[in-house]
């Protein structure tokens, strides 16, 4: 009798997926959903357990999700593969693009070896540097779009000069360390990521107030910002234990060729307009593509057919377009507004309870962020900080500011486009994204949420 090669993985996520099947068919919340939208839920929740446990090949995952949405009719076509042709797919495309030419002119290797001889003398430093750099470039790089696809070629250089091969524990840690470092930290400043700018927008629209940069900055970058991207590197070298092994680099004084010149004027036209986007407004995506074409073009860029045909993964691809499917089904069929006109009265909300409330709150956020992704938080949130103010004591611009704990805090990483696309950049499985999600958001829940209950109690913010 043949034994079926079933892993622990795939124990976990059948166990995960039949009790939360249980729970969403006989609970009480069963009564909130109807036909589609409880196949939709079932869907769902079965795709973001696959993902989160890494059972199956993430873009098996991905064809199996958007495979069964279209045989169930749970949506139409262009929803279901909105993925396909969402800015976020060609940010992938360009961003691979952008990549190997970085690699394969050396201009990464020149970039590596300016830093390397500084990182490489502990493993500890080297994470810790790379995670450094990510939160520096947030400062005057106002995407994060822009600070992967720049910085994580630069990094997995850095990885190589460090003697960490494809694959590494170390390689894998640099990778993180860059995709992560260059994000989540980077909430806490103010105009350094798509979320941060959203609620800002959305709040001086329905309630006439935006904070000033310094302000936001002194209230969320002691926690969310230091305290956090310590916790990353802490996590990343326990959980990727490796030592640097430097590899002699020669010739890195030598001066710039021509091939190399042409890529920097190219990056930083490209640049140019990602930092102007808010002037001429040109999607970030298709400034990226248009660099990576021409990248691309016989006698003018200078990658190879034959580069582009090894190394742009077309699994990244399909990874993305199912976990943004699943984004556009949740949309579709209202599930975050269902869950959020359910859940909104069931909140322990109450004035002069402001530990309990400011926990709440930021968990509230956090959750929502799990059924509408980041951006979706403060749109969703927003128009109810009002309410949420009275029900708590707490001020209106207090109960806004709490969106950052949960849009800072990334459970799945569909929640978020620039780690979906800055792990097929770094050639690290989506899996390992996923369970670093995963230990961070539980780490920022109990220690870094009630430390920052503290810092706004000493700010007087509460």
């Amino acid at each position: 009798m043949t034994k079926l090669p079933v892993n622990r993985s795939q124990w976990l996520a059948l166990a995960l997926i039949t009790l939360l099947s249980a729970a969403l068919l006989f609970s009480p919340v069963a009564g909130w959903f109807e036909g589609p939208q409880r196949l939709s839920a079932l869907l769902v929740m079965a795709g973001l357990v696959l993902f989160a446990t890494g059972a199956i090949p993430e873009f098996v995952s991905a064809l199996l999700v958007l495979t069964l949405a279209m045989l169930l009719s749970l949506a139409p076509a262009e929803v279901v593969f909105s993925g396909l042709t969402s800015t976020a797919c060609w940010l992938i495309v360009s961003g691979l693009v952008i990549g190997i030419a970085i690699s394969e002119t050396g201009l990464a290797q020149r970039v590596s070896d300016l830093f390397t001889r500084h990182l490489d003398t502990s493993y500890t430093r080297l994470i810790a540097g790379i995670v450094v750099i990510g939160i520096l470039l947030g400062f005057v790089m106002p995407s994060s779009v822009g600070r992967i696809v720049l910085f994580i070629p630069i990094a997995l250089t850095i990885a190589h000069s460090c003697g960490f091969e494809p694959g590494s524990n170390g390689q894998k840690a640099v990778g993180l360390a860059a995709a992560f470092g260059s994000h989540l930290p980077t909430f806490a400043i103010l105009p350094a990521n798509v979320p941060n700018m959203i609620m800002i927008g959305s709040a001086e629209k329905i309630h006439g107030w935006s904070p000033m940069f310094g302000e936001y900055l002194l209230l969320h970058f002691p926690v969310l910002g230091i305290l956090k991207a310590i916790l990353l590197v802490v996590v990343l070298v326990r959980l990727y234990p490796d030592n640097p092994k430097p590899v002699p680099q020669a010739g890195s004084s030598r001066p710039f060729n021509f091939t190399e010149s042409r890529l920097m004027v190219i990056l930083l036209v490209t640049l140019g307009f990602w930092l102007t986007d808010t002037w001429h407004q040109i999607s970030a995506a298709w400034i990226g593509l248009a660099a990576a074409t021409l990248l691309l073009m016989p006698g003018v860029g200078m990658i190879s057919t034959q580069s582009f045909n090894q190394k742009v993964n077309i699994s990244s691809i399909l990874v993305v377009a199912g976990l943004l499917g699943i984004a556009g089904l949740i949309n579709h069929q209202n599930i975050s507004g269902i869950l959020g006109g359910h859940l909104l009265g069931w909140l322990p909300l109450e004035p002069g309870r402001d530990f309990a409330n400011f926990l709440t709150l930021s968990l509230t956020a956090t959750a929502t962020g799990m059924v509408t992704t980041l951006a979706g938080i403060p749109a969703t949130l927003t128009p109810l900080a009002g309410l949420m103010s009275e029900m708590t004591g707490f001020s209106l611009e207090a109960v806004l500011m709490t969106q950052v704990l949960g849009f800072s805090t990334i459970i799945f990483t569909y929640q978020s486009v620039p780690l979906m696309m800055a792990m097929p950049l770094a050639g690290i499985p989506m899996r390992h994204a996923a369970r670093l999600c995963l230990i961070l958001a539980a780490l920022t829940i109990v220690i870094l949420f009630p430390l920052d209950y503290l810092w706004w109690k000493w700010l007087g913010w509460i």
